[in-house]
């Protein structure tokens, strides 16, 4: 599997926020750039451009070395970006999404869902006859839903992750 700059951007936006990409696509081929180099090129504050790069830092994102100013005596810290971190988070996402979508479709098939004609809240049994099948926002009698398309469509979102999770593996 590729790192392309989509699966990047992609990763990074769903790990640390889409806010950092411009750090992430700037750093991308250099290495021990300065975050007063890099706040200066992004036009960003540096404490800003600090509060990112340490977010990318705790998802092992980035990596960096710091040195001393010899004249004013302060620490100033080099980031590089870590590109072989991508392909691992890329993995445990998609691992992640296919876990989510197999409980919530076990959920779907093992209970009765509940909607209001105006679809304002979905209950399950338990919640619908606390309401007394009324719908808590509207008042309208709420009828049990037939979740055939949920299922259908978390069926075939499973099956699409588990596919490109093997183009990861691979």
């Amino acid at each position: 599997m590729k790192i392309t700059k989509k699966l990047i951007e992609n990763v990074i936006s769903e790990v640390v926020g889409v806010d950092v990409i411009p750090i992430i696509n700037y750093l991308k081929d250099k290495k021990n750039i300065s975050e007063f180099k890099i706040a200066e090129t992004l036009k960003l504050e540096v404490n800003r451009t600090r509060n990112m790069l340490y977010r990318l830092h705790g998802a092992n994102l980035v990596s960096f070395i710091r040195k001393k100013d010899k004249l004013k005596g302060w620490y100033i810290y080099y980031w590089t970006f870590n590109h072989t971190r991508v392909k691992g988070l890329a993995i445990e996402i998609k691992k992640k999404k296919i876990e989510m979508a197999k409980e919530r479709l076990e959920r779907e098939n093992g209970g009765h869902f509940f909607l209001c004609d105006d679809k304002c809240i979905r209950l399950d049994f338990e919640q619908a006859i606390g309401f007394d099948f009324k719908c808590p926002e509207c008042g309208m009698l709420m009828n049990q839903q037939n979740n055939e398309e949920i299922i259908k469509s978390l069926k075939a979102e499973i099956k699409k992750n588990e596919k490109e999770l093997k183009t990861f593996k691979s």
